[in-house]
């Protein structure tokens, strides 16, 4: 079931978990219907949404759904493919914030995207190791037979300069509203690997600060969906 959200907000977003009074809020289990009634031919579609808001989990959620009532419909292309090497960021003094706006090759993602756009063949992407924390160029294959190509990450609809121009590229876009504590946990859930007070720094000092910039940079979505 849709319905607009009108609540007051705390900003041109709110808080990162609230919704712009433009967006249609859409139940989860709805959004393949919403996707497989685009087209004709490829189409790409933008899941964007805070770190640690599950953007991964409903990518590859809507490719099964996608693919399970056609065979081939969908594929999943992640933006984490265009961090920049450690390298580049070392040598830019920009380590420390990896994950940031300034920290992917934005210009090689829209390149990639305009080649997704009219690709009449099987065209490899890069996707990123995320244990090894690097980029694997060519790791991934957008199939030429894909009409649906579902593009994740985090800055996918942002305003500024050089992001803004990925906007005229998607047919759809949707935004996943995850209230900031939910957040947090999940985010020192992922760093537990890390001594906790790396992992708070990488919570409390990255991730949820580029949380919060979508709140103030980010147009609206076409959809939105809360958290589940």
């Amino acid at each position: 079931m849709a319905e607009f959200w009108l609540g007051d907000s705390n900003g041109p977003m709110g808080d990162v978990g609230a919704f712009m009074a433009s967006e249609l809020r859409v139940d989860r289990a709805d959004l393949a219907g919403h996707i497989g009634q685009l087209g004709p031919g490829r189409v790409l579609v933008a899941i964007v949404g805070a770190p640690g808001s599950g953007k991964s989990r409903l990518a590859r959620e809507l490719a099964e759904a996608l693919n399970a009532k056609a065979p081939g419909m969908a594929a999943v292309l992640p933006m984490d493919g265009f961090h920049r090497d450690n390298d580049w960021l070392e040598a830019h003094r920009l380590r420390a914030v990896k994950g940031a706006p300034e920290t992917f090759d934005v210009e090689a993602l829209l390149a990639c995207l305009c080649a997704v756009k009219t690709a009449s063949e099987d065209l490899p992407v890069p996707s990123f190791d995320r244990a090894a924390d690097e980029v694997v160029p060519g790791g991934a294959t957008i199939p030429a037979g894909a009409r649906v190509v579902l593009v994740e990450g985090n800055y996918l609809l942002l305003t500024r300069a050089p992001w803004r121009d990925l906007f005229p590229l998607f047919d759809l876009s949707i935004r996943i509203a995850v209230p900031e504590a939910t957040l947090r946990a999940r985010l020192m859930n992922r760093w537990a690997s890390l001594p906790e007070a790396e992992a708070r720094r990488r919570t409390e000092e990255n991730d949820l600060p580029n949380g919060r910039l979508l709140a103030q940079e980010n147009r609206a979505a076409d959809l939105v969906i809360a958290a589940p």
